[in-house]
This record gives structure tokens, C-alpha cells and sequence, in this order.
């Protein structure tokens, strides 16, 4: 199976979802968050660099839990219509 090229909007969405993860981060380890998470630090570097815009369900959700964000939060930044980080915390 051919997997088709994302579209511009998905790799601005991916990028906008790497910006959250990154805010969310903060001064949190890449590898403490990626561990915790079940995925590699390179994997968790690419999310957030935009480089893999388009990460699997079950690694946005441990992502998701791993940084305390609500999947929710993280689903409006995907489609641009996010609340502030500090809306969320």
C-alpha cells in the first residue's frame, strides 16, 4: 500500500501540534517525556520538530498523558482551533 503525500495543511497541522508538545515540555527531559510516553527520543524529537506531522493515535494519547494534556486540547491544535496552554493547565 502507497501511502499518499500529507497535504499542506496536515504538515502545518503537525507542526502546530510539535509547538504544543514542545510548550508542554518545558523544561521536562526529551528522553524522561519519550520514556514515559513508550517512544524513542528521536521519535518524540521529530513530533516536535514538525518532521513526522503525522504521528499514530496511541502515540498522541501516551503523549498526551505523559504531559497531561487532555487528547482534547491536543485534537484543536491539529485543527487550529486551540484553547492557550494555560487554558489547559
Amino acid at each position: 500500500m502507497v501511502r499518499q503525500p500529507l497535504t499542506p495543511e496536515q504538515i502545518e497541522a503537525g507542526r502546530r501540534l510539535g509547538t504544543l508538545l514542545r510548550r508542554a515540555r518545558a523544561e521536562r527531559d526529551l528522553a524522561e517525556v519519550a520514556h514515559a510516553a513508550g517512544i524513542s527520543p528521536e521519535t518524540l524529537r521529530k513530533i516536535e520538530t514538525g518532521r513526522l506531522p503525522s504521528p499514530g493515535f496511541g502515540t498522541i494519547v501516551r503523549l498526551g498523558e505523559a504531559l497531561n494534556l487532555p487528547v482534547q486540547e491536543l485534537a484543536a491544535t491539529w485543527r487550529g482551533n486551540h484553547l492557550p496552554l494555560e487554558a489547559v493547565s
